[in-house]
């Protein structure tokens, strides 16, 4: 596998470290190297989240400013806070449902436009999918599933060469056996979109 850096952002109760090691760990599987590290974050809801993976005899956990190869945002306004991290050859992917910060509601500043914020990403990086994950995650049995829908994206991109079968495995030992069919149906609807996102 080449080298590559990715970086998962997202808040508290999301997901995001979750998502990270299931990747690791399906490389691992396929006997491929991964390095993972937990950046920084708050575990609990609300708390920004940041963990990576790095492939292709990367050893460094730490991604600098202007690093990151793939960017997978569990949420908009995160997504926008971590582009620094990306160089302009980078795919963003990121889930469009915003959790609005409590800072906000105490009239701290406004939240940003998601559309046009988007727009600027696809102006400044080679690839950007946006899609309400949570949304397709609820399709899929469990809104808890947006980390794996945004899973399945990734690889559907084939820009990671994990097959879809070593993620499933992971899933089925990771996952609490009542929600393992609802996630591997989250992946594959993940995949889906990937894969039809130019």
């Amino acid at each position: 596998m080449k080298p590559m850096r990715i970086l998962f952002t997202g808040v508290g109760g999301q997901g995001t470290l979750t998502a990270s090691s299931l990747l690791a760990q399906a490389a691992l599987l396929e006997g491929k190297e991964a390095v993972m590290s937990e950046v920084h974050g708050m575990a609990q809801r609300g708390g920004v989240v940041e963990s990576t993976v790095m492939f292709g005899g990367l050893r460094s956990p730490l991604i600098s400013e202007g690093e990151a190869d793939i960017l997978v945002s569990f949420e908009p306004l995160e997504a926008i806070r971590a582009l620094a991290k990306c160089h302009s050859e980078a795919t963003i992917i990121t889930n469009t449902v915003p959790i609005v910060p409590f800072t906000v509601d105490l009239g701290g500043p406004k939240y940003p436009d998601i559309e046009q914020a988007i727009e600027r990403m696809k102006e400044g990086f080679k690839r950007v999918i946006a899609l309400d994950a949570e949304e397709m995650a609820r399709e899929a049995g469990t809104s808890r599933a947006v980390n794996v829908v945004l899973l399945g994206v990734l690889l559907g991109t084939g820009l990671v060469a994990i097959r879809p079968e070593s993620m499933e495995e992971t899933i089925r030992m990771r996952v609490k056996e009542r929600f393992v069919e609802a996630n591997i149906k989250a992946l594959h609807l993940g995949l889906e979109a990937g894969r039809d996102t130019p």
